[in-house]
């Protein structure tokens, strides 16, 4: 059974910041004790992947190679390589240093049918692919450490530029099933994966996307997609989204893209993200959730520390679909979340709860409100400063229920010089005397 009323449940938890997460501090959701136990052991076999070069398709040998080497195995990636094929690996204990490159071909009439749909499987029934993500490389298995210093290149001008003509995208300007955008690296149906010192650039839709998996770590990682045509924009560029996975840890990233530094999608529990610079972006997200009819969306435990966002559209985020009124709408249908040490400048919206995402009509979210209910959400020092985009408004929690348990603390806001004085916009927050700007809130302009 499916309920359609879906829970947004985040955690209070401050968690402490150890020295890198190849510690075994119990601190951190994850633990990397199995990689010490991995690197201390020799490896049975090692596999080197020697570049054609000049443009040619390396997917072959690496192929080859990632079957040869799948157990108990160093993959050794240190040359500029060229990927024209859909790469699906299961691995089990096994090292892979990509020291190189690998950039996928931009054929897209190749990649549309062929890379690989996510569909979600939840017995007796097969979903169909979230927001329709296909992705390059689905790198699944047990006890995997893949690292750089290397770079993967998801060559995307060529989806930026179709897209921006073609316009052919799903709900929120997601994939389609006509225009696949696939994602460079998924990490997928897997447990106990560290992810680290790596480039991932130019990716035609997400840059990452963890995906059914356990106790994944993602450091030292620099992100960025950047259009050589203005008017040509990258889109959905979402430096890593976490769906359906739980101990989940991201730290020291830098992140240069124009949508979500973070997504937090449906059924992410136990994650940890700090020390993140983040230029352009769309904020930390949580969502969006309840976009599709009947199922249940639950993001519980998220804890998020030291970031700073520069030049953003949102710095800490909430968004959530409305109702629909469909029953065959793929557009609407726990606890703890902690915002801690957050720095924004230039920022739209420093701090937003948005229940009426991706639906610019305040009626129709009014006569169909969303299901979810937001808990426990905890703000920390979110300082700094606003675009004035919209005007004096430095935080707007609009949320569609009463959202309880809402805490602000030392958070230190501003407008541009032209506002006399910051805006705090707030509906149905049960308690505003836990916000240390409760007794400034406004309610929202009617329509």
């Amino acid at each position: 059974m499916y309920l359609s009323a879906s829970i947004l449940a985040l955690a209070i938890s401050v968690l402490a910041a150890p020295s890198s997460f190849l510690s075994t501090s119990t601190s951190w959701p994850t633990d990397v004790s199995w990689l010490h136990v991995m690197q201390k052991r020799p490896a049975k076999k090692t596999c080197h992947v020697q570049a054609l070069g000049g443009g040619q398709d390396d997917s072959s040998s690496i192929i080859s190679a990632f079957n040869q080497c799948q157990n108990n195995s160093i993959i050794i990636l240190d040359g500029n390589y060229t990927v024209g094929r859909l790469l699906v690996t299961t691995f089990n204990n096994v090292e892979i240093k990509l020291t190189g490159s690998l950039q996928y071909t931009n054929d897209i009439s190749y990649w549309s049918p062929n890379s690989l749909y996510l569909r979600t499987h939840i017995l007796p029934i097969t979903l169909s692919a979230y927001q329709n993500a296909t992705t390059f490389w689905f790198l699944s298995g047990n006890n995997i450490y893949l690292h750089g210093p290397g770079t993967i290149d998801g060559n995307g001008q060529i989806w930026w530029d179709t897209y921006a003509t073609s316009k052919d995208s799903g709900v929120a300007g997601g994939s389609s099933t006509t225009f696949a955008r696939p994602i460079p690296l998924t990490v997928g149906n897997a447990t106990n994966v560290v992810v680290e010192d790596l480039r991932i650039i130019q990716s035609p839709f997400w840059h990452q996307l963890c995906y059914q998996s356990k106790n994944v770590v993602y450091q030292g990682l620099h992100i960025s997609s950047v259009s050589s045509n203005a008017s040509h924009p990258t889109a959905n560029s979402d430096a890593i989204d976490i769906y359906r996975s739980s101990q989940v840890s991201i730290r020291n990233w830098v992140v240069d893209n124009d949508d979500d530094c973070v997504s937090f999608k449906p059924n992410s529990t136990d994650i940890a993200v700090q020390d993140l610079f983040c230029r352009g972006s769309h904020g930390i997200s949580v969502g969006s959730l309840g976009q599709y009819k009947n199922e249940t969306d639950i993001v519980q435990n998220v804890y998020v520390n030291n970031i700073t966002m520069l030049n953003a559209q949102n710095g800490a985020r909430i968004k959530v679909f409305p109702d629909n009124p469909n029953p065959n709408s793929v557009q609407g249908g726990g606890l703890g979340h902690t915002f801690k040490n957050f720095e924004v400048q230039n920022v739209d919206y420093p701090i937003l709860i948005d229940q009426c995402y991706n639906i610019n009509n305040a009626t129709f979210c009014a006569q169909y409100p969303s299901k979810l209910s937001i808990s426990d959400i905890h703000y920390y020092n979110v300082h700094g400063s606003s675009s004035g985009v919209n005007n004096a408004t430095v935080v707007q929690m609009k949320c569609s229920a009463e959202c309880e348990n809402i805490t602000a603390s030392t958070t230190n806001l501003i407008p541009p010089a032209r506002f006399s004085e910051a805006q705090y916009i707030c509906q149905n927050i049960v308690s505003k005397n836990s916000l240390d700007f409760g007794k400034r809130c406004t309610a929202p302009a009617t329509v």
